[in-house]
């Protein structure tokens, strides 16, 4: 080769050899450049994680501190809160759906804590929505211990919880619905129902059993604080059920015999002894319920123009006369109907649970077992349901009233008011 052919040749080949090494350098930089940035970019993506991840865990810890409901799984029913027994959850949009977006034609009651609804479940059964005002709600804390305390109880004369609403600010407790309306309503005769002796006394007698159950069978028990007609509803058969534990209380072992409480109630059914002494006892529903059985042989409220249901029985009765001189003050339809031995018993069995002093009142047990011997008498079988709907009853009138009424199911007395009527 030669010389001079040689030496371009050698140029050629360097030239080429050193765009090689330079093309390999620049992409070795290029390479390092990336994974160094790569790093950096996952480091701070990691970072920015970690901080979402531990302001969202502070986030749910002060959810869970300030919402007793923030780590319940309402789909999966997961978890320890709140603890229910046969009750559901329901979503807003749901009872929105099933009221028809809670419709005139569906409001069946109303009052201070907000309005009743009726609402029709998937599978045709019927129910009523408590909706709670926003500014009556309770606190998320309250409200489950409501919830809880509503799921327990379960009895064929307790009004049944189906579920609750938690949900988009709402709070709404979803109860069987019950289409007979009240005891004190059945009495008056607004729902067009003739109670006779012989229902009145099925009527008794489920009462009795419903709150023998809440002192006797729950556990922890519970002390109503507000029986009266209005929280006894009737349902297609005239069963009673024993309706409303928004005064409820619980009744542990450590307290059991008396718990010291603010007086609540309704004038004319709350025990005296608990009026004095805020000392609140199963004895305080047995006056209550007292009461309610003069109710439902005279048909008279409690207090009307100064006049004391108890009162007026005490001064007018004379065991030496037949029905105790009581005639008067009667039920046209009791006087008309029950015999007069089974009647006088019912009105013994009723003083004995308003006497004064707690201590000689019967318990809620004695008084099933009384008012079962007082069926007997009339010729009845305490342990049988009624035997047809109330439909087939004289002067049925099906949907004229509702049951949740302003002074049914959520409306209460609060705090007893002063009064010169004295409950002796």
């Amino acid at each position: 080769m030669d010389p001079l052919d040689f030496y371009l040749y050698f140029r050629r080949d360097r030239s080429r050899t050193g765009a090689s090494t330079g093309s390999k350098k620049s992409s070795t930089g290029i390479i390092i450049g990336a994974a160094v940035g790569g790093s950096v970019l996952a480091i701070l993506a990691l970072i920015v994680g970690i901080y979402a991840f531990r302001q969202k865990k502070r986030a749910e810890d002060a959810a869970k501190r300030s919402d007793p409901f923030a780590s319940w799984d309402s789909n999966k029913h997961s978890g320890a809160v709140p603890h229910l027994t046969g009750a559901r959850f329901f979503s807003f949009e749901e009872l929105k759906k099933w009221t028809n977006n809670f419709s005139e034609t569906n409001d069946i009651g109303s009052g201070g804590y907000g309005k009743v609804y009726r609402g029709t479940l998937p599978n045709g059964e019927l129910v009523a929505i408590k909706r709670a005002l926003q500014g009556s709600m309770q606190g998320a804390l309250e409200f489950k211990t409501e919830i809880e305390l509503l799921s327990r109880v379960h009895h064929k004369n307790v009004v049944g919880l189906v579920g609750f609403c938690f949900d988009q600010a709402e709070q709404m407790l979803v109860y069987e619905y019950i289409p007979n309306g009240t005891l004190k309503d059945g009495l008056s005769g607004k729902t067009g129902i003739r109670l006779d002796w012989m229902r009145r006394l099925r009527i008794a007698i489920g009462a009795a059993r419903g709150l023998q159950y809440l002192h006797d069978l729950v556990n922890p028990p519970i002390i109503h604080r507000d029986i009266k007609s209005n929280n006894i509803l009737l349902d297609d058969r005239l069963n009673a059920k024993v309706a409303d534990f928004g005064l409820s209380k619980l009744l542990g072992d450590s307290d059991r015999g008396h718990i010291t409480t603010q007086v609540k109630g309704t004038m004319g059914y709350m025990d005296p002894e608990y009026y004095m002494t805020n000392q609140l006892t199963e004895k305080s529903d047995v006056y209550s319920f007292g009461v309610v059985l003069l109710e439902i042989v005279t048909g008279k409220i409690p207090i009307d123009k100064g006049r004391y249901i108890v009162r007026e029985v005490k001064n007018a009765m004379d065991k030496t006369k037949d029905m105790y001189n009581l005639n008067e003050i009667l039920d046209p339809a009791v006087r008309s109907g029950a015999a007069p031995r089974s009647l006088e018993k019912f009105v013994d069995l009723a003083l004995k649970c308003v006497e004064e002093e707690g201590a000689k009142r019967p318990t809620m047990s004695e008084v099933v077992k009384e008012i079962e011997n007082i069926m007997e008498i009339a010729g009845l079988n305490p342990n049988a349901d009624s035997a047809s709907s109330s439909a087939t009853y004289e002067g049925a009138n099906k949907g004229l009233n509702h049951p949740y009424t302003d002074e049914s199911l959520f409306v209460y007395s609060g705090v007893y008011p002063p009064s010169k009527i004295e409950p002796k």
